[in-house]
């Protein structure tokens, strides 16, 4: 795969201000005024401020990818997706990849692999979503919830996921960018 970069020719916003207007547990929602120098142009946008998350491909030795089936309250539905969760600060996100996996699953693998990160949505978000593929996955404990997740887990064979992300079943963006990652990792194009 090439290194070579994009040449951006964009001239950049400048931000002038940025105050916090409403922090959660999670995120912070922030205002920020920016301009264009050039044109002396001025507007402000609100900007979600988030921790990074994570999301993993965990694969047994058998080709089987282990999935997360739970109920979304933004779209109100439940989803199939990977595991995946908020680097904790002062964390790595391989070792939250690790962390996620035996939480929400109860697996764990040997080995570790780095597929990069994509921009959670840079018009409104901070973050980024590392991806990490994780081999030779088995079941080593039960899961360990946290007080508001109910995750039903599954685990089917690769290429059957893969179908169920062609046919939209699997819809969450993140969860297809990280498809995306892997199939650019084996070289598949």
């Amino acid at each position: 795969m090439s290194k070579k970069l994009f040449n951006y020719t964009i001239e950049p916003w400048v931000t002038t201000k940025e105050q916090v207007e409403y922090t959660t547990n999670i995120f912070k929602v922030l205002s920020r005024d920016m301009k264009i120098e050039s044109e002396d142009h001025k507007a402000t946008f609100s900007i979600i401020e988030a921790p990074d998350w994570i999301n993993v491909i965990a694969l047994t030795e058998e080709d089987e990818i282990v999935l997360v089936e739970q109920y979304r309250y933004g779209i109100e539905e439940p989803t199939l997706e990977l595991p995946g969760g908020m680097v904790d600060s002062g964390e790595h996100p391989k070792e939250t990849s690790i962390r996620e996996l035996k939480e929400e699953t109860g697996f764990a693998g040997t080995e570790v692999i780095d597929l990069g990160k994509v921009s959670s949505n840079p018009a409104i978000l901070t973050n980024y979503t590392h991806t990490y593929l994780i081999k030779n996955c088995k079941r080593v404990s039960e899961q360990n919830l946290d007080g508001n997740e109910r995750i039903n887990v599954h685990v089917i064979p690769l290429e059957e996921f893969l179908d169920l992300v062609a046919n939209g079943e699997v819809h969450h963006s993140l969860v297809v960018a990280a498809v995306a990652k892997y199939l650019l990792w084996k070289g598949e194009r």
